[in-house]
């Protein structure tokens, strides 16, 4: 890996294209370096777990409008949407739009958190609706992926956006224009031009992830994969972009992060080095914000000590920066504390999270965010004993540079009204890969049953699970149907729009 020094030029100084982040961005997309055995197996892991969690919130009303908007731009021949037939099929973009909610609703998939924070498998939407349309093989799809997949995880690696309350999905944009870039052999100046155009218009506030969060947390990863499909179609017809996007007088870092006297590190590979970033990402066996992830396996073995939770005077959960000031009691957020919270809203509050995984010693997708669950009143009375600190040492292990040390977890001290305490600490989750229970393809392939059991005949999740393990060798016609149908009677169909057919 070489380590680029990013940092504000003035306009007099006139910085070479070469020397700009983008271009070193698009030089990683066009190098053919070979995918390594296990990076491909572990796409394909990914590719699974976002069908998985796709299925399982088909429903769900972002999901419903999201389709339903896609919908009004069929394309015949064109790309999949979740749940639909392969006989509808509709422009990439909308495709990408109505996948990414689906992906990102449930808030269930793959994590890589260090500076700033990602999902990077919000990816996979927009390049496998993009290779669709354009009859693109298995092995074009499985590239395109990989450089996302190293391009989202290096920025996130480099830069922090959260600290200037800039979603993160300004990173996901310009990678996912740097993966189609790769998956349609397009040059490196063209896109060079596409990442430039993909951050230009990513840039959104955090306040889709603040206080009362709503459904826009499930769209916004889409609607980023949307635009990235939509810079890079201009880009292939000879537009640029604002430049230099990085580095310029008036750029992101200028007037969104840092300002002009910042200066930032961000890794690439060099050519011909393997392209492995997914390696250092981690799905999640809980369906809650990742840095929840260990603290509900922790929640759920101290709760088997505990014979009375009316017994406890109050829970103490040492923990990282990020987790206390994000999920925790550090946000000021009073809707973290709020029984009648939206389902996003509650997912972001590691209080409500912790006293349901304590009590339950489990957790679930649906029935831990159910109302009656989160206004009972002993979880109430619980969920407002606990509280959150930052622990300088859990900052330091959360920002390890070495994947192997890195941790996500805290500890926690539950007091009890006697004067008694129980104490545990927990690094990362049992499901990470230096977990107690790593998750392998078996442990993908076993969500994926679990959560379309119920939605998805056996005969149509064998057919996918056979098809997606083999996509390396895959034709554009296979590729076509890397989609998961269910019955459409099962689906609901949403309000009316402005999209909808007259």
């Amino acid at each position: 890996m070489k380590n680029h020094t990013v940092r504000v030029y003035p306009e007099s100084k006139q910085l070479k294209k070469e020397e700009q982040l983008a271009w070193k961005m698009a030089e990683v997309a066009v190098d053919k370096v070979a995918v390594d055995d296990d990076v491909q197996d572990m796409v394909i892991n990914r590719m699974i777990d976002n069908a998985a969690v796709a299925v399982a919130s088909l429903n769900r009303g972002p999901v419903v409008t999201a389709r339903a908007q896609a919908l009004g731009h069929i394309k015949p021949g064109a790309a999949r949407v979740f749940g639909l037939p392969a006989s509808q099929s509709v422009s990439a973009e909308w495709a990408a739009w109505a996948n990414g909610t689906a992906v990102r609703e449930l808030d269930y998939h793959d994590t890589y958190l260090a500076a700033d924070y990602s999902h990077p498998a919000d990816n996979i939407p927009p390049i496998l609706a993009v290779a669709q349309q354009l009859d693109k093989s298995g092995y074009d799809l499985l590239r395109g992926l990989v450089t996302a997949y190293e391009l989202h995880i290096n920025l996130v690696k480099g830069i922090c956006l959260h600290k200037h309350k800039i979603d993160h999905i300004a990173h996901l944009c310009p990678a996912a224009a740097a993966g189609l870039g790769t998956m349609l052999g397009l040059s490196t100046d063209q896109i060079y031009q596409s990442i430039q155009q993909a951050l230009h218009v990513s840039c959104t506030t955090r306040q889709s992830r603040k206080g009362q969060i709503s459904s826009w947390k499930a769209y916004a990863p889409a609607h980023a994969g949307k635009l990235a499909i939509e810079a890079v179609d201009r880009c292939m017809r000879g537009e640029g972009a604002p430049s230099p996007i990085y580095e310029g007088e008036d750029s992101v870092i200028a007037w969104m992060l840092d300002g002009k006297d910042a200066e930032y590190t961000v890794p690439l590979p060099g050519k011909g080095e393997s392209k492995r970033a997914i390696m250092e990402s981690y799905t999640k066996e809980h369906s809650a914000e990742y840095q929840s992830q260990a603290l509900i396996d922790l929640a759920a073995r101290m709760g088997k000590k505990i014979d009375n939770f009316d017994d406890i005077a109050e829970v103490m959960i040492h923990t990282s920066h990020h987790t206390h000031y994000v999920i925790g009691t550090g946000a000021n957020d009073p809707q973290k504390m709020d029984p009648t919270a939206s389902r996003e809203t509650l997912d972001h509050s590691i209080m409500y999270i912790f006293a349901v995984a304590l009590q339950d010693g489990e957790w679930h997708h649906v029935k831990s965010y159910a109302p009656e669950r989160a206004q009972r009143k002993d979880t109430v009375d619980l969920w407002h004993k606990i509280k959150t600190k930052e622990d300088p040492e859990w900052t330091k292990r959360y920002h390890d540079p070495d994947p192997d040390k890195k941790a996500f977890g805290g500890r926690v001290e539950i007091t009890f009204k006697n004067g008694e305490k129980l104490i545990d600490e927990l690094g990362v989750a049992n499901a990470h890969p230096a977990g107690a229970r790593p998750f392998g393809r078996d442990e993908y392939i076993n969500k994926f049953k679990i959560l379309s059991e119920g939605v998805v005949t056996e005969h149509e999740q064998d057919r996918f699970l056979s098809l997606v393990q083999n996509l390396r060798n895959l034709n554009e016609k296979d590729v076509k149907k890397l989609n998961v149908e269910v019955d459409l009677r099962d689906l609901d169909v949403g309000e009316k729009g402005i999209f909808d057919a007259v």
